[in-house]
């Protein structure tokens, strides 16, 4: 059967539509292959969030094309983001491109490569090539994404809940590109994360666009939990998974019942990836965020409160239009007060189709870059401060298993999502180990295992 390799550029929602596809040709009899050069199916899942992600994927389209000098069957495809927002128009970009499949198509790609590979093997696609482009909103979409292949040792694994957003961020195309909110029910959701505690999965991340918002126009709020905490609770409870995470949250749904249940559920871990985005209170309101800078470092304070040694990591974009450098500094003001873990700081990328594309007060990309290094430094330096202050301490890690860099030592990650390489033996794969940090560097844990 043929090979076929899958490139994914993007979020983790993206990683976990790849697999998706990936298990569905799995399923077909094509063999998933981490070289392009053996393969005879070549797909990009494609992002369209910033125009550099769009160009890489853009770019490395045009280098495939080289490929088909000697292998003049072979199919490429574009899907995803890009796809969506972008369809037949890619056909004039990439012209020896044979599919575009847009975010709700993940599971009817396999039936478009098998028609691809049918007319490639009948000859019928030599000359004057009939491309399929499929960027249809179908219903129940969302709902195809679920169930997974697990690897030996896999010990996490992406869960999607839901697909869309209904909010209207000025910079931002994930309207556009995943359509409105629609959410799986939470027994199928349950279902599916006690099937991977079934197969050895000890964590889980809970996936969406804006995840705390899950079902909020479908189910009520019960017993004053809203949708998502019920969700939470539920996961939670499944025997055999001992961690969960989410991503990516909005601040406005961090009420009171999400606070609370990092107070009450242990398995939900000391980590929260919280967009800020802007630290300026115009800048915020032009980007329609729907909260204050001084709202944003009142959420973070609650839930430190909830949970001692809880992390906070962001999202931060600079140099949005409009944006004066005494709006700069407030950002930056407010990120050397917070004090993040982590931060990916984004020059402002105009998308086209969005409120701010057209704005007034378009910033040079001198400034941008200015604005984004001197950032990057104030978040470099809480970076390093945080890991050296776990220098000589005990963590508990999951090991994921061998380094991708040293496959001679192990890799995991803490509760507070910070990743830990160190020394230990081989059966520790998939385990929840307790690990002695020797030393820090500017973004990575070094430590010891017991024997």
């Amino acid at each position: 059967m043929p090979n076929v390799h899958i490139k994914t550029y993007g979020c983790q929602m993206n990683e976990r539509d790849s697999a998706h596809v990936a298990m569905m040709l799995g399923a077909r009899g094509h063999r998933v292959v981490e070289s392009e050069e053996e393969a005879d199916v070549i797909l990009l899942n494609t992002c369209s969030v910033r125009d550099m992600a769009e160009q890489k994927a853009i770019g490395k389209m045009g280098m495939l094309r080289g490929l088909r000098k000697v292998r003049p069957h072979l199919v490429l495809g574009y899907l995803g983001c890009m796809a969506q927002a972008r369809g037949a128009e890619l056909l004039g970009v990439s012209p020896h491109v044979d599919l575009v499949a847009g975010t709700g198509k993940f599971h009817r790609v396999a039936d478009y490569v098998d028609d691809l590979l049918r007319r490639r093997a009948e000859a019928l696609m030599d000359d004057g090539r009939l491309p399929i482009v499929d960027v249809d909103r179908e219903e129940d979409s969302h709902r195809a994404i679920s169930g997974q292949d697990v690897a030996a040792g896999q010990c996490s694994a992406f869960v999607s809940i839901m697909q869309g957003c209904n909010r209207q961020c000025a910079f931002c195309i994930v309207p556009r590109t995943r359509g409105a909110e629609r959410a799986r029910p939470i027994a199928e959701i349950v279902a599916e994360v006690r099937e991977l505690a079934g197969r050895g999965v000890r964590e889980v991340t809970l996936l969406g666009q804006i995840v705390n918002l899950y079902a909020r126009h479908e189910l009520p709020v019960r017993g004053g939990l809203s949708p998502f905490v019920q969700l939470l609770d539920e996961v939670c409870a499944v025997g055999g998974i001992e961690r969960v995470r989410f991503t990516s949250p909005h601040p406005i749904g961090f009420g009171p019942d999400l606070v609370g249940a990092f107070a009450r559920l242990p398995e939900l871990v000391e980590h929260v990836h919280l967009p800020l985005q802007s630290g300026s209170d115009r800048i915020l309101k032009a980007m329609r965020r729907g909260y204050t800078a001084g709202e944003f470092e009142g959420i973070v304070e609650r839930l430190r409160g909830a949970r001692p040694g809880l992390a906070v990591t962001t999202d931060i974009i600079v140099g949005f239009p409009g944006e004066t450098d005494a709006d700069y500094l407030e950002t930056r003001g407010l990120a050397e007060r917070v004090g993040f873990d982590n931060a990916f700081v984004f020059r402002y990328s105009p998308r086209a189709g969005t409120t701010a594309a057209k704005m007034d007060g378009q910033i040079s990309e001198e400034v941008k870059e200015a604005r984004n290094k001197d950032l990057l430094g104030v978040v470099n330096r809480h970076v390093a401060e945080k890991l050296e202050a776990l220098v000589g301490s005990e963590v508990e890690i999951l090991c994921e298993g061998p380094s991708r860099y040293n496959p001679a030592r192990l890799c995991g990650r803490t509760r507070t999502n910070k990743i830990a390489v160190f020394e230990g033996a081989p059966g520790h794969a998939g385990s929840l180990i307790t690990v002695r940090i020797v030393r820090a560097s500017a973004s990575t844990l070094y430590g010891n295992a017991p024997e």
